[in-house]
Formats: C-alpha cells, sequence, structure tokens
C-alpha cells in the first residue's frame, strides 16, 4: 500500500512537472507566434507611409518654366499621378482683368457667359468673378484642374500669358525620374532648388 501510494504521489508530481513544462512551451510558442505577427505586420503598416514619403535628390524639385512650356498636354497624360500633379495658376500681376478672357472662354463661343458649353476649361476649373466695369476676376480650383493646359494655351494666344502651369509641390510624388519631364518636348521641366521651388511668370 504504501508503494502504490509514492507511486501516485510521484506520479501525480510527474504529471504536475509536465503540465507546467506544457504550458510554458505553450506560452514560448504563443509569444513567438505573436511576435511574428508583428514583424509581418510592422512592415505592412509602415509601407504606405514609405510610399507616401517624397524622394529628394539633394534638396531639388521637379518644376515647370513658364518661359519655355509650349502648353502641349504632356502634364496630363504623363504624369504618375491621377490628378496629375502639374495645375494650372493665376499671376493675377499680369492679368489684365479681361471680359473676353482667352483663357476662360473657348473659341467660337457664341456668348460671353457662364455656360459650360463657352468655357475653355473642360472640368470647370476657372471661376470668373465680377469685379466692376469691365473687369472680371479669374480664379483656379486645382482641384478640379487635371493639368490639361488648355486654358493656358488660350491665355497665351489671346491674352498676356497670366495663365501657367506650375507642378504643386504638395501634390508631386518627386519621382527621381519624372515621367512628365521625359515626354516633355520643349523641356521645360527640370530639377529647382527646394527653397526656390516655384518660377514666377510675373519675374522680370
Amino acid at each position: 500500500m504504501e508503494y502504490v501510494k509514492e507511486k501516485r504521489i510521484a506520479t501525480s508530481f510527474y504529471q504536475s512537472e509536465m503540465k507546467e513544462e506544457k504550458n510554458k512551451y505553450q506560452s514560448r510558442r504563443d509569444f513567438v507566434s505573436k511576435a511574428g505577427k508583428i514583424l509581418v505586420a510592422v512592415p505592412v503598416i509602415a509601407l504606405p507611409f514609405i510610399l507616401g514619403k517624397k524622394t529628394s535628390a539633394s534638396g531639388y524639385v521637379w518644376q515647370i518654366d513658364p518661359f519655355k512650356c509650349t502648353t502641349c498636354g504632356q502634364c496630363k497624360t504623363n504624369c504618375v499621378l491621377t490628378p496629375s500633379a502639374s495645375k494650372c495658376v493665376h499671376s493675377f500681376v499680369l492679368c489684365g482683368y479681361c471680359d473676353l478672357c482667352g483663357g476662360y472662354l473657348r473659341q467660337g463661343a457664341k456668348t460671353i457667359s457662364t455656360g459650360a458649353e463657352n468655357q475653355m476649361c473642360p472640368t470647370g476649373a476657372i471661376t470668373r468673378k465680377f469685379v466692376e466695369e469691365p473687369y472680371f476676376e479669374y480664379t483656379i480650383n486645382e482641384d478640379l484642374c487635371d493639368g490639361c493646359a488648355k486654358c493656358v494655351k488660350g491665355c497665351v494666344d489671346f491674352g498676356n500669358g497670366s495663365l501657367h502651369m506650375q507642378i504643386k509641390q504638395d501634390l508631386c510624388a518627386n519621382c527621381n525620374d519624372c515621367s512628365i519631364a521625359r515626354n516633355c518636348p520643349s523641356h521645360a521641366i527640370s530639377r529647382v532648388p527646394a527653397d526656390y521651388q516655384y518660377i514666377p511668370k510675373d519675374r522680370v
């Protein structure tokens, strides 16, 4: 009887030890499993931030020289972003505030009005606002602008060129090899210092 009792105690002790060892093993296994999931998840979570971070080549950014731009339309079709990071901007200093605006009204428009059928811009990104007779102010909604440069061409051909194209740095991915620059027929896009990232059209 004493032998049986001792054997039961030993068996119970052995089972207790095995259970504790199994719990330790299970805990280690759970830890390794969780750690592995974390290691896999961290790069996946961080990927958008890594991709979203703008690259910079020694403090330079891509920009359009408005004096070389020929309004070819490549900014719209060749940018890696949709819509393009290249937008029409307005130099109010140069603007004549004309009633008959070549950048706002399409050629052949029968009336001077805000009707969509009369507007040069296909997305309605230009707003015409009456100032005083006979002056009107024209502003660009960058969220609607797709970089087609049709308004810029109209302004250059029939106005004083106050509308021009710029690459907006808050949108640009600053690619190492800009697709627009590679396809620009007039070589109007180049690297400029980030401190002077916009080339003003109204410079002397």
